[in-house]
């Protein structure tokens, strides 16, 4: 029984030790297991929960090469278009010498016409040329014949007159020889007049005849200008006409050169100006380098469109007709830009999102150039800031957000 008790106090006083010890199996819980007992009491209550901030997509503003453009579209044409057309009508084509596409030179023949018709005429013009030239030679011979009966009689009443007075001579015979004096002048101008018909109706007769040499000359039908026929109406064995406007024999695009004739909305016409660079693409070509060479005054009042001239470098490839558009080049620089998705436009102007201190800064901006790509910022941002690459309006001035820079849509950093 003695040694029972014994045992229980040595128990005791060895427990007793190690608790004030902290030994275990008495040791005190550590300091992590009490703060996670304070954290389970102090947990937010049920249905509550902390968000992190959205990542949003952010580009650096910097430089850019933009490239301010006006789109245009119209039809190839040809700068300047000759109408060959006879210059003598009713004679029939005879012989064609070129096709369409063919490349003229100035001066080159295209046509023959038929000659017959204008051989005859010639000779019946001859025959009429050598029947005046007779007629003259009459005429110079009735002038003689008249002349010589115009000095007889003039004598004769010279020798006349001193005998009437004397009274050998009758005053009826001295009436006789003044009636055949002034019949004898008379003649004579007859005749001098028939001279001056017959070298008028030689003079026409001429006239004629150089007409008809003139239209000899002009049956073989040349081209007045070089360049390529663009379409040729006339037909061997048809009348050839010369009322050009209606129908001309050839039309011919003067030293092959080919144009856009495009229309351009009224609003971008004031934009456009002479020797501006231009891209147009036609199908089945490719794009092509060309100018504005023309800018016309006017404007449909129906369309609200104007139009404008733009002269291809290279027309060989080209056929009139066919439909261009291109981009009229009218202002390129580099200067400070953002993507197009970045700016947003309200009632008060431009804006952009920067973002300062990891929060959305709503800030009005000033653009300038535009291109499908890039703005133009002429001022409210500096090179270097951040901005929202695809602004919109689920964010809104002082959010928190965690930006991420997208380096594929920024402009180059100085």
């Amino acid at each position: 029984m003695n040694l029972k008790l014994t045992a229980a106090i040595l128990v005791a006083v060895i427990g007793t030790g190690l608790y004030v010890k902290g030994l275990p199996p008495f040791a005190k819980p550590p300091e992590s297991h009490a703060s996670t007992r304070e954290t389970a009491t102090q947990a937010p209550q049920k249905g509550t929960r902390i968000e992190a901030a959205p990542a949003v997509t952010v580009v650096r503003a910097g430089l850019a090469r933009i490239r301010d453009t006006v789109l245009v579209t119209g039809t190839l044409v040809p700068r300047l278009e000759i109408l060959v057309a006879p210059e003598v009508e009713g004679l029939r084509v005879t012989e064609l010498l070129v096709e369409e596409g063919d490349r003229v030179e100035k001066g080159q023949l295209l046509a023959r016409l038929e000659k017959e018709t204008l051989n005859a005429s010639l000779a019946q013009n001859d025959a009429m040329r050598a029947k005046a030239a007779a007629a003259i030679t009459q005429a110079q011979s009735n002038i003689v014949a008249a002349e010589a009966r115009r000095v007889e009689s003039g004598n004769a009443l010279d020798r006349a007159k001193p005998l009437s007075k004397s009274g050998v001579l009758s005053d009826s015979t001295l009436d006789q020889r003044e009636a055949a004096s002034r019949t004898a002048v008379a003649q004579l101008r007859v005749a001098e007049d028939g001279l001056k018909v017959s070298e008028a109706e030689l003079a026409q007769v001429d006239a004629q005849r150089r007409d008809i040499l003139w239209k000899l000359s002009r049956t073989e039908v040349q081209a007045t200008v070089g360049g390529v026929v663009s379409r040729r109406n006339a037909r061997i064995g048809g009348v050839a006409s010369g009322a050009a406007v209606a129908q001309p024999m050839f039309n011919i695009i003067a030293n092959g050169e080919i144009e856009l004739e495009a229309d351009v909305p009224e609003q971008d016409l004031a934009r456009l100006k002479p020797n501006q660079k231009a891209a147009i693409s036609i199908a089945g070509t490719g794009e092509i380098t060309a100018k504005v060479r023309l800018v016309m005054p006017e404007v449909d009042k129906a369309t609200r469109q104007g139009r404008v001239r733009i002269a291809i470098t290279d027309g060989s490839r080209l056929r009139i007709g066919s439909f261009g558009r291109g981009d009229v080049l009218v202002r390129e620089a580099e200067t400070l830009a953002l993507p197009a998705s970045a700016v947003l436009f309200g009632a008060e102007g431009a804006y952009v999102q920067l973002v300062s201190a990891g929060r959305i800064v709503t800030r009005k901006v000033e653009t300038g150039l535009q291109s499908a790509v890039f703005v133009e910022i002429v001022s409210g941002i500096a090179p270097g800031d951040l901005i929202v690459a695809k602004a919109g309006t689920f964010l809104r001035e002082g959010d928190l957000i965690t930006p991420i820079e997208s380096r594929s849509n920024s402009a180059k950093v100085n």
